[in-house]
C-alpha cells in the first residue's frame, strides 16, 4: 500500500501546539471555527492528528517561495 502523505507533492502537513494555534488566533483575529476544514480521513494529514486539531501545510508557491495555510481537523 502506498503512504500518499509521504509522495513528493503532498505539502508538509504539521500539527500545531496550543501555544502555535493561539499566535496563529491571535494574528488573524479569529476562533478555531473561522478556519477552513479538513477530515480527519484526509490521506495527507500526520498519524497523531485529532479533531478539533490546527493543521498548518506549507505549500510551494510560484508568488512567494512558501504559502502557508491552516485548516481545522474535523470528524
Amino acid at each position: 500500500m502506498v503512504d500518499v502523505s509521504q509522495h513528493e507533492l503532498v505539502p508538509e502537513h504539521t500539527v500545531l501546539t496550543d501555544d502555535e494555534v493561539d499566535v496563529v488566533l491571535d494574528e488573524y483575529d479569529i476562533t478555531p471555527t473561522d478556519l477552513p476544514k479538513i477530515k480527519l480521513t484526509d490521506p495527507a494529514l500526520p498519524d497523531d492528528a485529532e479533531p478539533g486539531d490546527v493543521i498548518e501545510i506549507v505549500r510551494d508557491s510560484r508568488t512567494t517561495e512558501k504559502a502557508i495555510v491552516y485548516r481545522l481537523v474535523i470528524e
